[in-house]
């Protein structure tokens, strides 16, 4: 029989994973189909219920339920216990395992897509909410020499750090606090692309040859990513490929097969006329 999996969310009509992994199954010989299922914000444990009863083998799981699903799971990978989120459920017997790929696909967009590897360079991140969580442990496994986690909220960012000290050191404050720095690696890990919002960031962080990435995406450039431009950067990378590249591992996770991504992500690029 064709294995099912799918996508939770809501809202969810919006999802690009279906086409992904049907993409995926399609080049990898994958017996596989994959749906976009919407679950009412009060209704995620319920719907996952009904799923797994139904025949269901894995989910990928995207906003509001990331971390309703890290407590609805009865194991937990290293990556999920660290993010305090999870992203992708495997359903073997009466266990739910819950893992998180996010930060393996902004760590392989960077330094496979963008070419970019993160060993030795001063890495700046942006946010101090679940977007940052799940992508530092896997940021800082590539050995950075430093990672400095910048929020509105200095408070916020210096917890978020000292959560992650026994990993290597890792230095968390404010916006404010990094006018005079420069940094090789600039994350925007915020949700201000979503609304259109400017950031507080002091001007020169940008370092010569620097990498802007914003975690988010969409038709044109986001304000982020414009605002890196206007100072320069060349280099200046949309959260796509993450979203595919999170989505492999995800595929690989379940499968035991890791799909390549080129040309599943050149062909959302075009779709998206970007």
């Amino acid at each position: 029989m064709t294995d099912l999996y799918a996508v939770f969310g809501n809202p969810i009509a919006h999802s690009r994973s279906p086409d992904i992994h049907t993409r995926f199954a399609r080049a990898c010989a994958q017996d596989l189909r994959y749906e976009a299922r919407l679950a009412a914000v009060d209704g995620f444990a319920e719907a996952i219920s009904a799923f797994v009863a139904s025949g269901g083998k894995g989910a990928n799981v995207t906003v509001p339920f990331k971390e309703e699903a890290f407590r609805l799971s009865t194991r937990l990978s290293d990556r999920a216990q660290r993010a305090g989120a999870v992203n992708t459920l495997i359903f073997k017997g009466a266990e739910i395992h819950g893992d998180n790929t996010d930060g393996a696909g902004l760590v392989r967009d960077i330094e496979c897509n963008a070419g970019l590897p993160l060993v030795g360079k001063r890495v700046l991140l942006l946010g101090a909410g679940g977007a940052s969580r799940g992508v530092i442990a896997p940021s800082l496994a590539r050995g950075p020499a430093s990672l400095f986690i910048a929020n509105r909220s200095a408070d916020k960012a210096v917890a978020l750090a000292s959560s992650f000290s026994a990993l290597a050191a890792v230095d968390g404050g404010s916006f404010a606090e990094i006018a005079g720095r420069q940094f090789d690696v600039v994350i925007n890990a915020t949700s201000a692309s979503l609304s259109g919002e400017s950031l507080p960031l002091p001007v020169g962080v940008f370092a010569a040859g620097a990498l802007a990435y914003d975690m988010m995406y969409g038709k044109g450039e986001t304000p982020f990513l414009k605002l890196a431009r206007e100072q320069g950067v060349a280099c200046c990378v949309d959260g796509l490929g993450m979203l595919v590249e999170q989505a492999a591992e995800a595929f690989f996770i379940w499968r035991g097969v890791r799909p390549e991504t080129g040309v599943v992500l050149a062909d959302l690029r075009a779709k998206l006329g970007a």
